[in-house]
């Protein structure tokens, strides 16, 4: 019989949808979900119409810097495995890690291996104290996994990519038409500068095809202001605000008529998304990118333009419309790549392991 498990969240996104939804098809009543109803980042949320978890209480403390939860307490010495975040922000996931230990209670992390600035971030100090504690470790590459591997020889360390869709959803298909248009998924917030990508766009229109759009589908703070510079500068007929949109035959309908998605800043799970598709990526250089990006090749599935470099990104842009054909004719290659390897099924497998599994640390 399999042992149970349960995945403790901050929050369930609806992007999680799926990853959540093979597991308790696979697993049944041996999984178990706990998740609060927002993030640190107030807009990510839970969807909890689409995502079946019991929900927790979240208090964030000393302005949002930290974040206690309650509502799972009585999991606290249970012998399922737990999987929790690799968070150290997260105070009551302290508490769980030290007793858990000291009853011998497998106790899983999963997330970033490292902090957002890097491997070498002196705050790596206070994860690694946390990473110790736990059974195992959990991240999102298989870069990370070597990375941290080498930084702990002995601990179990595996890797699950993050990944959007199972794989039999991940093709490149396109309409009658040839795809033709940009597109931007993602929040509409200033770390992901969807402002710069309108401007730069409108700069090279000029010199791009008259029937080329750019779609943007997200929601957040920076929509009312684009939203009123696109009309200020008579943009309508060519840039459109589709807002969020997270039905698959949607986002595969649009992806299809496609022939490059733009990440003017940081990018994360947007890369497996579209080259999932089989769409390539004009993407800023140098940017604190989640771990999605090493999935990124030039040349290959993707293009990086100098960040935010106006003059650049527009060069970038003309030079996809001057090699469409060559573009086109790679996107059968890019989506099975990726369908290969961050697939949900990828992705579930070793949580899925961790059910059978009996080593501790």
């Amino acid at each position: 019989m399999k042992q149970r498990l349960v995945i403790i969240q901050t929050t369930t996104p609806h992007y999680r949808s799926a990853f959540f939804q093979y597991l308790r098809e696979v697993l049944g009543e041996q999984f178990e979900l706990y998740a609060g109803e927002r993030y640190f980042e107030a807009s990510i949320t839970s969807d909890f119409e689409h995502i079946e978890a019991k929900k927790l209480k979240n208090h964030f403390l000393l302005k949002k810097k930290v974040l206690f939860q309650t509502g799972h307490w009585h999991l606290l010495f249970s012998k399922a495995t737990l999987v929790m975040e690799l968070n150290p922000r997260i105070l009551s996931n302290w508490i769980f890690l030290i007793l858990r230990r000291l009853f011998a209670r497998k106790t899983i992390l999963w997330g970033h291996a490292w902090p957002r600035t890097g491997k070498d971030a002196p705050t790596d100090t206070i994860r690694h104290w946390m990473r110790q504690m736990a059974s195992a470790v959990i991240v999102y590459t298989h870069k990370q996994q070597r990375e941290l591997q080498h930084k702990m020889p002995n601990k179990a360390i595996w890797a699950a990519p993050n990944a959007l869709y199972r794989s039999d959803q991940m093709s490149a298909e396109a309409t009658n038409a040839k795809p033709r248009h940009l597109i931007y998924v993602g929040r509409l917030t200033a770390a992901k500068k969807p402002f710069f990508m309108v401007k730069g766009f409108a700069k090279a229109l000029g010199d791009l095809p008259k029937n080329v759009h750019l779609w943007i589908v997200g929601a957040g703070p920076e929509r009312e202001a684009i939203a009123e510079w696109i009309t200020t500068h008579e943009m309508t007929d060519r840039i459109q605000l589709l807002g969020e949109i997270s039905a698959y035959s949607k986002l595969k309908g649009l992806y299809n008529q496609s022939l490059f998605s733009v990440s003017p800043g940081y990018v994360g799970l947007s890369i497996t998304q579209s080259l999932g598709f089989g769409v390539p990526m004009l993407v800023s250089k140098k940017e604190h990118h989640s771990p999605e990006i090493e999935a990124l090749e030039e040349g290959k599935n993707a293009i990086f333009f100098e960040t935010d470099n106006e003059e650049d990104f527009k060069e970038q842009l003309i030079d996809i419309y001057r090699k469409k054909d060559e573009w086109m004719a790679m996107r059968n290659t890019i989506s099975k790549a990726c369908a290969k390897a961050y697939s949900i099924e990828a992705m579930t497998a070793p949580f899925i392991s961790l059910t059978e599994r009996n080593d501790e640390s």
